[in-house]
């Protein structure tokens, strides 16, 4: 009786903070009634106040055949995280501006309803060994320690130049309900933890796929899964969700420690991934509504970037970092619609740690209205006790750009820039002579390489080096590597109309003592594209486009660029291609010694429907001799897939090669 009436009372309270706006005085009430729902949602009828939002809302239109829009049943069809992007910038978004994240959140779970009869295999695919004694940390967080250098040390790795090219597929998965693959595996021992856009968390046993332990939790899992050893012992799994909710689990079991709320608007989301040190993690706070601007009705814009530390132990916030000020009132744009403004300064990079420093370094993305401020654009240097600012680099000044701007829209800013966010994390690097550096990647194509001791509060550049021209959608994204004294860039730059732009896409090999060039490897589409099938740019544009044909998308990518994180061995270093190509290069020749294509249809190991796409964001891992590869991810008109591929090294190939 005691815990019917408990859950009465958490339905109550998360029926008025779902139906009505939030105000300021509830919003810590709001939080922790969130976290307690998400913990007990099995037990909740939540789809009942999802069921209440729509008919209030979108009934009207989706109920109405003369309206010629989705039926409920259409809907029903879709992902929660489908159905989520639809409503937070997709078609709907101008439609579902009014609700709150929470409310778009509800609607999208009574909409996706049950989705149990996408996942009868799971039952099929239970291991039936025990987990071994192997306790290595294999890939630990995304940057595979928190230097950030996504490098892996030779006795964990078990794939060189020797063995390379025997790398053959052993088994693989295709997750229900997903186009794309971005959060970053984890692996410890034999055990691989994977999460997905539908919500879903397996730990799996890395040599075989069978399943050791699945959850899941509301939206899909967003952010790279990251281990924690707490000073108590204990062991915590912790991910960022789409809806700006951070969780701790038990790895073991993967129930639910602790749960947080990172979003500081509804805007908030986690692109980038969770940092842990010290009992302590970091959230690097991003930002949709970059894309929500586009919509010409949008009030733009009132949010910003922001990091924040939490106890590792119970998720309590120790502080938080602005990227700016409060946006306040910057009169209208030429619609009439009211201007907001300072905004932006998106943190999607990664944290590194400095433990000799004491200091957290990140990158900073653009303001999306005026007034520009010095912290867009920008390395960021925070004392990692206090978030107190030790120092910035800013790279670009007066860099302010939105959406709206991919079409003219009317909250395109005055003077707009170029969008040349830092989304590569900072990377701390020990250099031949004993000293350190940071080195950071742009969009605008450009390195640099800056001290982590500056002579005062604007950084010091030691070095910089542009690679390629960038674009909004180009130069460097989600991550280098370092070897030694080797950088390796990957570049993304797609093709585009803007006048003097020449796309440089590729890996380059540089020396990080002065920034030059040791080698430089293109890549090439390598088939014919029909320009019939060329992805729409700009919101507006997106919205009101014909869905391109799937096959033909499949056949020739338009995007090629190596947009992915890349990792490196002492001996090799692979990068991954938006036409789903992976590749493996000699580090200090940049010869291709192994690639293969992933962007096709595979009989999958769960008997689940499984198509690559393109590999974006997190790309690969590898685990002693074993290279796990990510493919799919649709944005941008990219390719959609839902596969993780397993790789191994054929020791009877390299034994016969020899």
């Amino acid at each position: 009786m005691k815990k019917f009436l408990i859950i009465i009372a958490v339905l109550a309270l998360l029926l008025l903070v779902a139906t009505t706006e939030r105000l300021p005085f509830r919003e810590k009430l709001a939080n922790s009634i969130e976290a307690l729902a998400v913990r007990h949602a099995d037990k909740l009828p939540l789809a009942r106040i999802g069921s209440y939002l729509f008919d209030k809302n979108c009934a009207s239109c989706h109920d109405d055949p003369a309206m010629k829009t989705p039926t409920r049943d259409a809907l029903s069809q879709q992902s929660r995280e489908g159905l989520m992007i639809a409503m937070e910038f997709g078609k709907m978004q101008p439609m579902a501006a009014h609700l709150s994240k929470k409310q778009r959140g509800l609607i999208a779970l009574y909409l996706a309803g049950d989705d149990e009869e996408h996942y009868d295999w799971i039952g099929q695919m239970q291991c039936q060994q025990p987990v071994g004694d192997d306790q290595r940390q294999f890939v630990a967080n995304w940057g595979l320690g928190l230097e950030n250098r996504r490098f892996v040390d030779p006795d964990l790795a078990g794939i060189n130049r020797d063995n390379v090219a025997t790398l053959e597929l052993a088994w693989s998965y295709a997750f229900p309900r997903v186009t794309d693959m971005r959060s970053q595996p984890a692996i410890l021992g034999d055990t691989l933890f994977v999460g997905d856009r539908a919500g879903r968390l397996y730990a799996l046993d890395r040599f075989t796929g069978c399943i050791r332990a699945h959850t899941k939790v509301l939206s899909g899992i967003r952010s790279a899964l990251t281990l924690a050893t707490l000073s108590n012992g204990k062991s915590l799994l912790i991910f960022a969700d789409s809806l700006a909710s951070i969780f701790a689990v038990d790895p073991d079991t993967l129930d639910i420690v602790w749960q947080q709320r990172a979003g500081i608007f509804d805007y908030s989301v986690v692109s980038g991934s969770i940092t842990y040190y010290d009992d302590r993690v970091f959230i690097p706070v991003s930002l949709y509504e970059v894309a929500a601007a586009g919509s010409p009705n949008h009030i733009c814009c009132k949010s910003h970037g922001a990091v924040i530390a939490m106890d590792a132990t119970n998720g309590d916030i120790n502080w938080t970092w602005h990227a700016t000020d409060d946006a306040v009132p910057q009169g209208k744009n030429r619609d009439g619609i009211a201007r907001y403004g300072p905004s932006g300064a998106a943190v999607w990079s990664t944290p590194a740690i400095d433990k000799k420093r004491n200091r957290i370094y990140f990158g900073t993305g653009e303001n999306l209205t005026h007034p520009a401020t010095d912290t867009s654009d920008a390395i960021i240097a925070l004392d990692i006790d206090t978030g107190r600012m030790a120092w910035k680099y800013q790279a670009i000044a007066g860099d302010v750009w939105n959406a709206a701007c991919l079409n003219g829209g009317a909250n395109c800013p005055e003077n707009a820039g170029e969008d040349f966010d830092f989304g590569a994390s900072v990377i701390i690097a020990d250099r031949t002579d004993g000293t350190q550096i940071l080195l950071a990647g742009q969009k605008s194509g450009e390195v640099f390489a800056l001290s982590p001791d500056p002579e005062g509060m604007d950084g010091t550049v030691l070095w910089r080096k542009r690679i390629s021209q960038g674009t909004s959608n180009g130069g460097i994204h989600w991550g280098m590597a370092l070897s030694g004294n080797t950088l390796f860039v990957p570049v993304a730059d797609p093709e585009r109309n803007n006048a003097g732009y020449t796309p440089r896409p590729g890996l380059t090999a540089m020396d990080i003592s002065n920034g030059e060039i040791i080698w430089q490897q293109p890549v090439k589409r390598g088939c014919d594209f029909d320009y019939a099938n060329k992805p729409l740019v700009g919101l507006e544009n997106t919205r009101a486009a014909k869905p391109l044909d799937p096959a033909k998308q499949y056949e020739c990518s338009f995007f090629y660029g190596l947009s992915a994180a890349a990792i490196a061995t002492s001996e090799l270093v692979f990068s991954s291609g938006l036409d789903g190509r992976v590749r493996a290069y000699d580090g200090v020749s940049g010869e291709i010694l192994w690639q293969t294509e992933t962007a096709k249809r595979f009989a999958a190991t769960n008997n689940v429907a499984g198509h690559g796409g393109a590999i974006d964001v997190a790309g690969q891992v590898m685990a002693d001799g074993w290279l796990y590869v990510l493919s799919g991810y649709s944005m941008f008109g990219q390719l959609p897939g839902n596969m993780l591929l397993a790789y191994r090294v054929n020791p009877e190939k390299e034994h016969d090669d020899k």
